[in-house]
């Protein structure tokens, strides 16, 4: 549908402070961006949990609100989803924060219809309209055999490719391409795991012995293109020092490098086949990353074991340290997962996995937070940085 004249010249102004901000989005039909600059801020985000938690009230515990608020939501949009949203882009634009929009097919990925496609093109046109520059996470954790689009390579690189079309089309939006980090791989037992014998498990057997093992790459069978990602990421959890989760452990020094890096090796577990993701993607493929998901496991029905203060800090201290950024300089953004949920593990328990609460925890969390890392009202130039960047 032709946008009108007053939405265009929106659009054309919000791309105008991107290029004047130093990380220019490539208009569609435009093939040279300018680059990420090479000492790049580093923002904080949240996955806001929105049964339990507001925009607003995330911020006000903080006391700034963060420069990315995370949002799941079925696709192809449900008439429900697409209301919250507008309401959620406005509450944004107020606030001058950016939007994770993390598209779930959980009807699979043959249900992301040329309809959808177009709706979701539209949706973002109008939220970048109002100022909110959008990154677009699709099919997430599409290594893990948790999900419906899950360890399907082909049709998950086919549909990925397809939805990165639509979101190009608009101004101020970009394609996050974000598997789960490679510890467990190929997490054996999930529901939707391939099945030998499948085109599927062939293709994720990259060493060719037969088997999906910790041995087979993560990673690179999902790779959708560079043509098709904007940003990199992972989800990266501590969950507990050894399957089966469910203990409170603190983490490991080093752990949430050694994660990122494929170098992760404790008393418990040996990781290091994980190939390095953040060289092999964000350095190999000249992309931004992020930390899309991350948090610390703890479950507040087991009196044994570590406390939350002293698994979330052991956690957020590695998450904060400055030496995670000299490490990474390509990290663009660090995401808390901001949610209390039920986690399919062994009793099914409900993990709280949030930091900014009241109490003890939050003061500590917001203490601890450093006015390093970039925080909303974004202006020109920060806002610039999640958007679509150039190689």
């Amino acid at each position: 549908m032709p946008l009108s004249l007053p939405v265009r010249l929106k659009l054309a102004m919000a791309a105008l402070a991107l290029v004047a901000g130093g990380i220019a989005t490539a208009a569609p039909g435009l093939s040279a961006p300018a680059p990420v600059p090479s000492s790049p801020q580093t923002y904080f985000g949240v996955q806001l949990d929105s049964t339990r938690d507001t925009v607003g009230g995330y911020a006000a515990r903080l006391g700034q609100a963060p420069a990315l608020y995370g949002f799941y939501v079925d696709f192809p949009f449900q008439p429900s989803d697409k209301s919250f949203m507008d309401a959620q882009a406005h509450e944004l634009a107020q606030r001058r924060s950016s939007l994770m929009l993390t598209l779930e097919p959980r009807g699979g990925l043959g249900a992301v219809t040329p309809s959808a496609l177009r709706e979701l093109t539209q949706s973002l046109q109008l939220w970048n309209s109002l100022g909110v520059p959008v990154l677009v996470r699709f099919g997430q954790e599409m290594n893990g055999a948790w999900y419906p689009w899950g360890q399907k390579p082909a049709e998950y690189i086919e549909t990925f490719r397809r939805v990165a079309a639509a979101v190009h089309e608009s101004a101020a939006s970009g394609m996050v391409w974000a598997p789960n980090e490679g510890g467990g791989y190929p997490f054996e037992g999930g529901a939707y795991e391939a099945k030998p014998g499948s085109a599927d498990f062939t293709a994720l057997d990259t060493n060719k012995d037969g088997r999906l093992t910790q041995e087979d790459d993560p990673y690179r069978p999902y790779w959708p293109g560079d043509d098709a990602v904007d940003w990199v990421g992972l989800s990266v959890y501590h969950f507990g020092a050894a399957y089966p989760w469910g203990k409170n452990t603190v983490p490991e020094p080093g752990k949430l490098v050694g994660k990122i890096t494929g170098t992760f090796r404790s008393a418990s577990v040996d990781e290091t086949a994980v190939p390095d993701f953040y060289a092999d993607y964000a350095v190999g493929h000249n992309k931004p990353f992020a930390i899309c998901e991350t948090g610390a496991f703890y479950n507040p029905s087991r009196s044994d074991g570590a406390s939350a203060m002293s698994i979330k800090k052991a956690w957020w201290d590695q998450l904060f340290d400055p030496q995670l950024r000299a490490r990474f300089p390509r990290l663009r953004l660090a995401v808390w997962f901001e949610w209390v949920k039920q986690e399919n593990q062994v009793g099914n328990p409900t993990v709280d996995w949030a930091a900014n609460t009241d109490g003890p925890v939050g003061d500590a969390f917001r203490s601890a937070l450093p006015s390093s890392l970039g925080r909303a009202p974004l202006g020109s130039t920060s806002s610039a940085a999640f958007a679509r960047p150039g190689p």
